[in-house]
């Protein structure tokens, strides 16, 4: 919304209508700044969702809210708009079955003597989305994943096909970050 404000203030002629919209900014601003707030302390309140952002946030690529957005926040108690976890699983499935969870396994489409290209389908949107940004930001920071992306771009796989893949790779990282309860360390 407040993006959505912001364009609209920069089409608006009127002074008046652009002081109004400058008003609603600075109110969803303030709104955003208080859940943000209410969230950082009900991470911090609990030892256990505190351990588990810790762990999956030393994985280079991936922060509070990519982090938040796969284990969730703890519930408190009259809390409202606390969103839920996404990928509570995330810890206690193997590699394979994580990523068809989050809809990042290549599944190959054939038929018969037909066989097409593999491409991922299903899973949750919203952890395929949190992943994919942070593959994106990961692919830069991450040494490890980083030479995962280049050595398949050298072998000619596509741009796309290359993040994806740096996406899953991500993702089975943070798996076995909260299974073994061990911070990311550089291989």
């Amino acid at each position: 919304m407040i993006t959505a404000e912001r364009q609209r203030a920069q089409r608006s002629p009127q002074p008046r209508l652009k002081n109004s919209i400058a008003r609603l900014i600075a109110a969803l601003e303030r709104e955003l700044a208080e859940l943000d707030t209410g969230l950082d302390e009900a991470v911090r309140a609990s030892p256990a969702w505190r351990e588990a952002e810790d762990l999956l946030a030393s994985v280079p690529g991936i922060g509070k809210t990519i982090a938040r957005t796969l284990r969730g926040t703890p519930r408190r108690q009259g809390a409202v708009g606390i969103p839920s976890a996404e990928l509570p699983e995330l810890g206690s499935l193997d590699r394979r079955e994580i990523a068809a969870l989050a809809g990042l396994a290549p599944f190959t489409r054939q038929s018969g003597q037909w066989r097409g290209k593999a491409a991922i389908a299903g899973g949750r949107a919203s952890v395929r989305a949190a992943l994919f940004l942070g593959a994106m930001v990961a692919r830069r920071h991450n040494p490890a994943l980083r030479a995962f992306a280049d050595r398949l771009l050298a072998a000619g796989k596509p741009r796309m096909v290359a993040l994806i893949a740096v996406a899953r790779k991500l993702l089975t990282t943070l798996n076995a970050t909260l299974r073994d309860r061990r911070p990311w360390q550089a291989a």
